[in-house]
């Protein structure tokens, strides 16, 4: 299955995804396993850390441990990430770790496609079509949630102080969020 998600995910972008333009660049990022994770709130407390990542945190925050990286995007709902060498063995670990607590674990790697959004302009890149206030002080690293890109839901993650991001979608909405950032970003980027 892995196989299928890692070219499932490389074919999601146009091969022009890539660019580096005026402070600011956009790339696919490389592919990673996913899960969603519903556990009752009371439980993430109880259940601690998963592979060296707590998931005791409030909504719409997330907590990375090395390569492996988590979001809260509801009361009971979280989005895991492992890269895919890893999964099998992260899986494991979360499974031993939730035990006989009731939740429900579901491999969601086929339903994203991810890009990375970094350098100065990137808040600018992204606000041309998304409501979030995306000011330093209002969205700030570790944060996560989900939102809107034009009319494409996505989920945004703030990966640290410097604006970087990380734009997850659905694959069938690739096309749209490439090229509603190409146009978007027409001002910082070069003619490929």
């Amino acid at each position: 299955m892995a196989e299928r998600i890692t070219l499932a995910l490389a074919s999601a972008f146009p091969e022009t995804a890539r660019w580096r333009g005026n402070d600011v660049e956009i790339s696919p990022t490389e592919a990673v396993a996913r899960w969603s994770l519903r556990l009752p709130p009371a439980a993430a407390d109880q259940v601690g850390a998963v592979a060296g990542l707590r998931i005791a945190m409030p909504i719409n925050r997330a907590a990375v441990a090395g390569e492996v990286f988590a979001a809260r995007l509801g009361p009971d709902e979280w989005l895991l990430c492992s890269p895919q060498p890893a999964a099998e063995e992260f899986e494991r670990q979360l499974a031993a770790t939730l035990g006989k607590q009731p939740h429900a674990l579901v491999d969601v790697g086929h339903r994203y496609a991810a890009l990375s959004i970094e350098g100065p302009r990137a808040p600018d890149l992204l606000a041309a079509g998304c409501p979030l206030d995306l000011h330093a002080g209002a969205f700030v690293a570790g944060d996560a949630t989900r939102t809107l890109l034009g009319k494409a839901e996505i989920i945004l993650w703030r990966l640290r102080d410097a604006p970087a991001y990380r734009v997850e979608c659905a694959p069938s909405y690739a096309p749209y969020v490439h090229a509603f950032l190409r146009e978007a970003g027409r001002e910082f980027f070069q003619a490929p």
